[in-house]
């Protein structure tokens, strides 16, 4: 298992990266899966909208991108983080910017677990999963 973070175009750095892959690794471990090669990439806003358009053909931006690559119960996958629009939620939910990365970080791992947020039930489930997992971390 390799939990790896790269930055790119951006001059923020993740505070608590170590515990949080720590973390990352206990919530997979938790969905009864195994965790292999996650690869967090940080980058800014329009690289993350590109991406949707080609892949998703969403023409929006967005916080996250998760990219699954899993291989039966073993967990892979890339997940983009734009850190502008993420800083953007983190003012508008008057949490730290670190917290809120933390979050959509956990957000795109849920993803690769199997879940969706697609209707309201389903986003209050991972939102409450995200508010667990976050608290875990800061403790």
């Amino acid at each position: 298992m390799r939990i790896r973070i790269f930055y790119d175009k951006t001059n923020f750095r993740l505070g608590g990266w170590r515990k949080a892959g720590k973390v990352i690794e206990r919530v997979i471990r938790k969905e009864g899966k195994i965790p292999g090669d996650l690869n967090f990439i940080l980058t800014d806003r329009e690289s993350v909208r590109k991406m949707n358009v080609q892949f998703l053909g969403h023409d929006f931006f967005t916080d996250v991108l998760t990219f699954n690559n899993n291989n039966g119960a073993l967990v892979n996958g890339e997940i983009y983080v734009s850190e502008e629009t993420v800083r953007l939620n983190a003012i508008n939910y008057n949490v730290s910017l670190n917290d809120e990365v933390l979050r959509v970080m956990i957000h795109g791992v849920l993803h690769l677990l199997g879940y969706d947020d697609t209707t309201k039930k389903e986003r209050e489930k991972m939102h409450e999963m995200e508010d667990f997992w976050i608290g875990v971390i800061k403790e």
